[in-house]
């Protein structure tokens, strides 16, 4: 075989460093981005947060070329100042502690653990709920029950059942294999269940929400009033209670409208989850990362400025660069420049593409924020990379994990997009819209006579939306409507 060298000209694509950080910043949701910018204003002596005092230089000090970098870095930096018109505040609430970390006095540059471990521990603690768990409170009152040693073994066995919401799953296989393994009669088991269920939190162990609801109505006195017709309704009319509407429940059980409201101002006050309060977890809250508000009859977007942090290049630091000096300390405060460049560059792009999204996704859906669900447009990520000129990745790493605060509420940026459904008169609907117009359908049905898939879908088509009976089926599903023979009431 002969060798030979030849020339050949192609294109390419390379993900450089740079490029690699403005796709992962990008697709961060708000908590990960504060945790990424304190990770880097620990790792790079060159960045700072904007809100930090300057180092005092003498006059004279600086050198040509230090000059020379901060001239050409002053450009990025005040780049970044166009995010935000509001500084980080010195103390994250619940995310993080800037504070502990970073020292403002002097230089006003990263200085690692300042040694306050022990206050961040404390601190974490705070905001630590459920210190004892839910089954090591059931088994310290086990301990206290007068069980015999069987029945003592039997609890133990149906504690460790229950989860993390304070119902008992799988109480049919529990009880059979407990019969097996431990040779006793299933009225045993029974009796040690409702044993343990008369155990703090009311309403634990309960195998299904109605016997959770009955359990802590049945600690109310005999006299409460409206007592006897909440044990009614969920004994007997569970799946009413979801249309909250006392008028629809007294006509689906027959009880008196005034007797209703007392049951349902009853029912209320109980709690669906009684594992909850025993689960140890932080308090996370979801902060959104673009605030929508109407002023003067248009609809404006801003990024959350608690999400945006201003950095800048230490310029006491920048000041030590010596361009002709080659030596191991310089060459590292030289990649530290460079580095904190591009993480300034990168967190620039990356806010400036999340709102140019963000201000696309309100103008295409201006109906939704004026009229409601209903008026919702159909929606693909196609429709917003042709408009912005990028590509439909970048939107999808832009909406993935951000939180849009508007007149209506605060939704996931991903809940704006739906597929749609032709309608009769050759346009479009979105799903979304579809499946408001089915929950309002099913909200005024005859509890007597519920509505069915098929009805639906002639319903829709009266509307002039043509969909399958199927397709009212996965939509409803999806709201978690059960069929209409699951919702008519027993007679």
């Amino acid at each position: 075989m002969k060798t030979s060298l030849g020339l050949r000209l192609g294109q390419s694509l390379t993900m450089t460093p740079a490029l690699q950080q403005a796709i992962k910043l990008l697709q961060l949701s708000s908590l990960d981005l504060q945790q990424e910018i304190q990770q880097v204003l620990e790792s790079n002596v060159m960045l700072e947060l904007d809100g930090d005092a300057p180092a005092e230089l003498e006059p004279g000090s600086e050198s040509a070329e230090a000059q020379d970098a901060a001239a050409s870095s002053s450009v990025e930096v005040a780049s970044v100042e166009v995010s935000s018109d509001v500084d980080i505040p010195q103390e994250m609430p619940v995310d993080a502690d800037w504070g502990d970390v970073y020292d403002s006095a002097g230089t006003g540059s990263a200085t690692g653990k300042s040694g306050e471990d022990d206050d961040l521990q404390v601190y974490l603690q705070a905001n630590l709920h459920g210190q004892t768990s839910l089954r090591d409170h059931l088994n310290w009152q086990a301990g206290l029950a007068p069980f015999t040693p069987t029945e003592s073994e039997i609890a133990a066995h149906l504690i460790d059942a229950i989860n993390d919401d304070g119902y008992l799953e799988n109480w049919e296989d529990i009880a059979q294999r407990l019969q097996e393994a431990l040779d006793v009669s299933y009225d045993q088991v029974d009796t040690v269940l409702k044993t343990v269920q008369e155990f703090d939190p009311n309403g634990v162990a309960a195998r299904d929400l109605a016997e959770c609801l009955r359990l802590q109505l049945l600690q109310f006195p005999a006299r409460e009033p409206g007592i006897q017709a909440a044990l009614t309704l969920v004994d007997h009319h569970i799946g009413l209670l979801a249309r909250k509407d006392p008028a629809l429940i007294a006509k689906g059980s027959g009880l008196a409208q005034p007797q209703v409201e007392l049951a349902l101002a009853l029912i209320q006050s109980l709690q669906p989850h009684p594992g909850r309060p025993f689960q140890a977890h932080e308090s996370d809250y979801v902060a959104p990362d673009v605030f929508v508000t109407k002023k003067e009859g248009r609809w404006r977007v801003s990024l959350n400025p608690e999400h945006a942090p201003r950095l800048r290049i230490n310029g006491f630091y920048q000041s030590m660069i010596r361009r002709a000096d080659s030596s191991r300390d310089q060459l590292t405060l030289k990649s530290h420049l460079q580095e904190a460049r591009y993480f300034i560059n990168s967190l620039e792009a990356r806010n400036e593409t999340l709102l140019r999204v963000a201000q696309c996704i309100v103008e295409e859906q201006r109906a939704f924020l004026e009229y409601g669900e209903e008026a919702m447009r159909p929606l693909v990520l196609r429709d917003i990379a042709e408009q912005l000129g990028i590509h439909e990745s970048t939107v999808s790493r832009a909406t993935a994990n951000k939180y849009m605060l508007t007149p209506r509420g605060l939704y996931e940026l991903k809940f704006f997009f739906s597929s749609h459904v032709q309608t009769t008169q050759g346009g479009v609907c979105s799903a979304t819209a579809i499946q408001a117009m089915i929950k309002r359908l099913i909200t005024a049905e005859d509890p007597a006579r519920p509505l069915s898939d098929s009805t639906l879908s002639e319903m829709l088509l009266k509307e002039g939306i043509q969909v399958a009976r199927r397709t009212v089926a996965k939509y409803r599903e999806g709201l978690g409507i059960p069929p209409s023979h699951e919702r008519k009431p027993p007679s």
